[in-house]
């Protein structure tokens, strides 16, 4: 439910966003002092970001390692052709496949950089050789993380 109207945000508006992006369990009542408005009011203003899409949704960041999941990788993928029903041919067969977290179409010098996650390497061979056989792939290069330096932390709103 997003809305097509875009209209500017006050500080109370950004700071709100910055807390939820940060604790999206805090309380309304504890955001409402945090940014220095009464409850009913800090809570319409929520709604009407949730209502406008500035609040796409909420969640957990879960602990990847805990559920064997604690190995990632970046994967380029070059298409052999690149017509708009082979990446729709694309688009609907990696998204099929859970490891791949994040899938983007890139500009540059390859067509889609895919993150995986798994468990280990005998995961990931298996998950490459379904990624290899998707429509119009015809190269892949790998990327294995060794270190999280900095993961997404959000968007930064507030300095």
């Amino acid at each position: 439910m997003t809305s097509t109207k875009a209209r500017t945000l006050d500080r109370i508006d950004l700071t709100i966003l910055d807390t939820l992006q940060k604790d999206g369990r805090i309380s309304n009542s504890d955001l409402a002092k945090k940014v220095n408005l009464s409850a009913s009011p800090c809570l319409e203003r929520v709604k009407r970001l949730e209502k406008e899409g500035y609040i796409e949704s909420y969640g957990a960041n879960l602990n990847a390692s805990k559920l064997n999941y604690g190995m990632s990788a970046f994967i380029q993928v070059t298409l052999d052709r690149t017509t708009g029903d082979i990446f729709n041919r694309f688009r609907l067969e990696v998204v099929k496949i859970k490891e791949v977290v994040e899938c983007h179409m890139v500009a540059g010098g390859f067509d889609y950089l895919l993150k995986l996650r798994f468990e280990n390497m005998e995961v990931y061979r298996k998950v490459l050789g379904v990624i290899v056989e998707l429509p119009a792939v015809s190269q892949t290069h790998t990327y294995v993380v060794m270190e999280n330096v900095i993961q997404d932390l959000g968007i930064p709103i507030i300095d």
